[in-house]
Order: structure tokens, then C-alpha cells, then sequence
């Protein structure tokens, strides 16, 4: 009985952990997702995450109030993201180029302001679990929906940050297939002369998906830094932001594919912290690499390649064909 509790818990443990790490994992490749699907490949999304996580980290510091590191992250992020449309779509450069450079200067100066505006790992009291106690909604009774058995742990103690990620799944699904907004977003990505043809703005739809992309990037760096670890450290997205690209190809370019390929890449993360808690006889080593190989699986298999924009790295140039 014993031994059947502990499996329990320990099975209870990975899930809860899964859908907790997903957080970050929801909001880069949402935002990246709808960049791709006008057109725009950002493969600086890890950098702009780490300027995110600082400045909502250093926000929440100074203030004590997660939420305006949450909004310094928004903005932080939204600043990178039209920095990256303007060099992409306005001068036209190469997008994995550009991207890469876009990584290495969000790489350094988080870094830099790190060692310069704080000069040590500190801690901060960010956004806490839910919970959804009753007392909160002004039932006099100290039972909290999170202490419901198996799944109050699961699904009711996580913080504001990881329901807003999962609230976007959704969101992001209507607009795309529901909205004009999302008619042009697809049309610009799967042929852009024809949607310019129509008085579709190429470049302003690619300006606005892009600076979303970045702004979204910017709150999944806050949510490590001020939801998720509640520190920060240099390079600690530590390569989730690559991750968080190829998930957008592992989805298929839908919600629905990044939520469960989101969930699949913290499962299997969570379940190499557990390996490494319980002290399994699995060298440390490997099971780290555990995510990182999913990556490589998932950029291998051809799941849903029909589905990518076939203008995806494409510049355009009006009036050409």
C-alpha cells in the first residue's frame, strides 16, 4: 500500500510539475507562431526571453509588485519583437541571421545589466499559487479547491502567469481561424502578393505579428523569473527559447499542436528533475539532455510540414513576383 502511495504521489508530482513548466513553453511559441504564420522566422525569441526575465525580475525587485514587472516584461519584449520586424521586414535582411543576432545581444546585455544593476542571484516574492480558496471570494471557510484530492493540486495551484498561458491556447485558436485579423495573418504568410493584391498591408500585418511574438517572448522570460524560480540568474531560460520554435514546427503552426507539444516538452522535463530527485540510476547528464533531444526529434519528423506558410523566411517586395 505503501509503495502504491508513493507511486502516486511521485505520478501526481510529474503532472503537476508538466503543466506548471509548460508556462513559458505556451507563451514563447504562441507568440512565434503567429510571427511564422505571417511569414517571419524569430530564432531570437531566447534572447528577447532574457531581457524579459530581467526586467520583470528587476521591476519586481524595485517595487515589490509582480505585475508591474509582468507589464515592464510586455514592453521590454514588444520593443525587441518590432526591432527584429523592422530589421526582417524593413531592410529585408536574412531572418535566421538576424535572429541569431537578435539572441546574442539579448545573451550579453541581460548579462551586463545583471552584473551591473544587481551583482548577485537575489530573490523576489512574484505571483504565488492561486490556490482558489473560498475565504477569497467572500465564503467564510478555509477550504481551498487546491486540496481537493489528485486533481486539486493539479489543475488548482498554479499561479495567474501559468492560467493566463493556458487561457491564450484558446484565444489564439479563434483569432486565427475566426477573425479577420487571422484571415490576413495566414494569407500574409501563404502568399503574400496575392493578400497585397486584395489591400492586405504585407508589411504592417508581419510588423504587428512580429512585435506580438516579441512582446509574448518578453512575458515568457518573466514568467521563469517571476512566477515559475522567482530569481534571476545569467542564461537561466538555459535554451527553452529554441525549444520554444520548435515547437511551433511539432504543432503544425496550431494552438492546439504547440499546447500539446508544450506539454509534452515540460512532462518530459519535469520527469528529469524527478529522475534527478529521486536519485535514480540515471547519469545527471542524461537526463538533462532528455528535452533537448526531444528538440531534435521534433525538428526531424515531418508532422504536419504541409501546414508550414509557404512564405515563411520570405521578404517581401511589392511589385515583385
Amino acid at each position: 500500500m505503501n509503495e502504491n502511495l508513493t507511486i502516486l504521489a511521485i505520478v501526481l508530482g510529474i503532472l503537476h510539475s508538466g503543466i506548471r513548466l509548460a508556462t513559458p513553453y505556451l507563451y514563447a511559441s504562441l507568440g512565434e507562431m503567429f510571427g511564422q504564420r505571417s511569414g517571419v522566422l524569430n530564432l531570437g525569441v531566447e534572447g528577447i526571453m532574457l531581457l524579459g526575465a530581467f526586467f520583470g525580475f528587476f521591476a519586481t525587485f524595485q517595487t515589490g509588485n509582480p505585475w508591474l514587472g509582468f507589464l515592464a516584461a510586455m514592453v521590454v519584449g514588444a520593443l525587441m519583437g518590432l526591432l527584429m520586424a523592422f530589421i526582417s521586414v524593413t531592410l529585408k535582411a536574412e531572418q535566421g541571421i538576424s535572429g541569431i543576432g537578435l539572441y546574442l545581444f539579448g545573451l550579453g546585455a541581460s548579462s551586463l545589466l545583471f552584473k551591473t544593476m544587481l551583482g548577485t542571484v537575489e530573490g523576489v516574492s512574484g505571483f504565488a499559487p492561486l490556490n482558489f480558496c473560498l475565504s477569497s471570494v467572500g465564503i467564510d471557510s478555509s477550504f481551498c479547491l487546491s486540496q481537493v484530492p489528485i486533481a486539486g493540486d493539479i489543475v488548482f495551484s498554479h499561479s495567474v502567469m501559468t492560467y493566463i498561458a493556458y487561457a491564450l491556447v484558446p484565444i489564439s485558436a479563434w483569432v486565427l481561424g475566426r477573425t479577420t485579423i487571422g484571415l490576413k495573418i495566414k494569407a500574409v504568410g501563404q502568399n503574400p502578393e496575392a493578400a497585397d493584391s486584395l489591400g492586405v498591408s504585407v508589411d504592417r500585418t508581419r510588423y504587428m505579428t512580429v512585435t506580438f511574438g516579441g512582446l509574448m517572448a518578453g512575458i515568457a522570460g518573466a514568467s521563469l523569473s517571476i512566477s515559475l524560480l522567482n530569481i534571476f540568474q545569467e542564461n537561466m531560460t538555459n535554451g527553452l527559447g529554441f525549444i520554444a520554435v520548435a515547437l511551433v514546427y511539432f504543432g503544425g503552426w496550431s494552438p492546439w499542436g504547440v499546447l500539446v507539444g508544450a506539454l509534452l516538452f515540460s512532462t518530459v522535463n519535469a520527469l528529469q528533475l524527478w529522475a534527478q530527485v529521486l536519485g535514480l540510476n540515471i547519469p545527471s547528464d542524461v537526463a538533462v539532455m532528455l528535452p533537448y533531444l526531444m528538440t531534435i526529434l521534433a525538428l526531424a519528423l515531418p508532422i504536419r510540414r504541409a501546414a508550414q506558410p509557404a512564405a515563411l523566411t520570405r521578404p517581401f517586395t511589392r511589385g515583385e513576383n
